[in-house]
């Protein structure tokens, strides 16, 4: 666990399950809308309900080989972090190079939140996991200009850059990471 001024991370606990199905309605929905893509509701939809889907999957280990971790402030859950298999995306972006890598993803923040160091402090914390883990690499991807912008920057270039992924005038771009390059 680790806090700094008022944000906590830590473990998701069944006890975030409400909270975490909320922040990942507000924060899709989000994303989708300053995309452009806000009339999209049965894929903002689709997208909550895969979310959800993988946290119930952790809550019951048996089934999961995911990590989810969520940070609160105040007791508000704030954002998400998971790490665990690759999705069919970067399997398609990568001809199947990167599937022995695990992916970093479900990095959401509540809207008000954004900008504010929480990605910045779940990224450091999963980091600081995935080495007492043994991991040495990660990757991780995304469809979203905005935060395709912010992970150019975090990142640097992608490992791959599929473009009209998602239709015309769309890129898809995957990272490949070095969990050292990212610990603190």
């Amino acid at each position: 666990m680790t806090a700094t001024n008022q944000l906590t991370v830590h473990t998701l606990t069944q006890g975030d399950r409400q909270a975490v199905n909320q922040l990942f309605h507000a924060s899709i929905t989000d994303a989708f809308e300053k995309e452009g893509l806000g009339h999209l509701q049965e894929d903002i939809q689709h997208e909550v309900d895969h979310k959800n889907q993988m946290v119930d999957a952790f809550l019951h280990p048996a089934k999961s080989d995911t990590h989810f971790l969520v940070a609160e402030i105040k007791g508000t859950v704030v954002g998400t972090i998971s790490f665990g298999p690759c999705d069919k995306d970067i399997s398609a972006c990568t001809a199947n190079q990167l599937d022995a890598v695990g992916e970093l993803g479900s990095l959401y923040v509540l809207p008000g939140y954004q900008g504010h160091g929480v990605g910045s402090a779940l990224i450091k914390e999963l980091m600081a996991y995935l080495r007492k883990q043994g991991i040495e690499q990660f990757c991780l991807d995304s469809g979203y200009r905005r935060a395709q912008t912010r992970w150019l920057r975090k990142f640097g270039e992608p490992y791959a850059a599929v473009k009209d992924y998602w239709g015309p005038d769309s890129v898809h771009m995957v990272w490949l990471c070095k969990v050292s390059d990212h610990i603190v």
